[in-house]
């Protein structure tokens, strides 16, 4: 899973999910020939990521190239269970990343359009945003 090695803080404010926006940053395809761009909001987990990078390199079998473009960075808190109110904030629990409509995701090069369609729409299915396939103009 991919976690980053060395955070400023350890813990971080809860970000309000303001549905605004689109993004500015890594819109466009940079590396590859395909990618998978996002066109909701939401935040994604890092095991959400890898389930995604699973599906697709298992469906290509390993040929061609994949860029991951998107990393989780955010830690996310969580209190054990049965803790009662109060009592500060919780521990780290896991990493995630707000993606915006228009966020490039995945990126895929080396493969046919056919093959890299169908493994994107297969990763689109693990993730919580709502995401298209589009190739490099």
């Amino acid at each position: 899973m991919l976690l980053p090695k060395k955070v400023k803080h350890r813990k971080c404010h809860k970000l309000r999910r303001l549905n605004k926006g689109v993004a500015t940053r890594t819109n466009t395809i940079a590396f590859g020939s395909y990618g998978l761009v996002a066109t909701t909001h939401s935040w994604v987990t890092s095991r959400q990521i890898e389930s995604a990078r699973r599906v697709v390199t298992r469906y290509i079998k390993r040929a061609g190239k994949m860029w991951i473009r998107v990393f989780p960075d955010r830690p996310v808190t969580r209190k054990g269970s049965e803790m009662p109110m109060g009592k500060g904030k919780g521990a780290p629990d896991h990493f995630m990343v707000t993606v915006k409509p228009g966020t490039v995701l995945f990126e895929l090069e080396g493969i046919p359009e056919a093959t890299a369609k169908e493994a994107f729409d297969l990763a689109a299915y693990k993730l919580p945003v709502k995401a298209r396939f589009i190739k490099k103009d």
